[in-house]
């Protein structure tokens, strides 16, 4: 492959990049892969001398950098609602995202299912738009057994298991307990310091810092 060649491909994998990252439902992965495909597009405009474009990229990786410095720092205000299982927004819920939800919990079948032997329930808002979801069986002695934690996909960078967490210890909730097949919802419960025991992912609010 002749050395022209190498660089015109990585001019076509930058700018597959920059469409790539339009197809993200998170603003956070967008801004990341488009800074990405900017960097890739910014070499390539240099190599062959296209300044114009090469500023133009540039300035698009600079406004990127700017922006996610900017969602690191603002910290987003959510509304925790504890509700009932048999609820219908809660069935709305699950129902709405249940093919997604399949993909990180893939012992998730139905609605109905879902909802055995659970007794909590928690809906996550962002601006009265549902973020996320926790259905649970709270045990007696502060434990809650977790069936479905799951955020939507424009709402995925922790931040909202980081609130509802807190929420839960605040209500005196010590431990949670996921048993069921994590599937990708793993990399989730590692971030989030679960650990695993005994063939269950386990995390100790009362160990978290105040």
């Amino acid at each position: 492959m002749s050395t022209h060649m190498m660089i015109e491909l990585v001019g076509y994998f930058g700018s597959a990049l920059v469409l790539v990252s339009f197809l993200m439902a998170s603003v956070v992965k967008l801004r990341i892969i488009n800074m990405a495909g900017g960097v890739i597009c910014t070499i390539y405009s240099l190599v062959i001398h296209a300044y114009p474009t090469a500023i133009m990229n540039t300035c698009l990786v600079l406004i990127n950098f700017y922006y996610l410095m900017r969602l690191r720092k603002t910290e987003r205000a959510y509304d925790v609602i504890e509700g009932k299982p048999e609820e219908s927004m809660l069935h709305y819920f699950v129902n709405r995202y249940a093919a997604d939800i399949q993909k990180y919990f893939p012992d998730f079948d139905t609605i109905s299912k879902t909802m055995q032997g659970c007794n909590a329930a928690y809906i996550v808002c962002h601006d009265t738009a549902p973020a996320g979801i926790l259905l649970g069986n709270r045990r007696p002695d502060g434990e809650l057994d977790v069936i479905l934690d799951y955020s939507t996909p424009a709402y995925r960078d922790c931040s909202v298991g980081t609130c509802l967490y807190s929420r839960l210890k605040e209500q005196g909730i010590r431990k949670l307990t996921f048993a069921g097949t994590p599937g990708l919802h793993e990399s989730y419960l590692q971030t989030m310091g679960f650990t695993k025991k005994e063939g269950a992912y386990v995390k100790e609010l009362d160990q978290d810092k105040k």
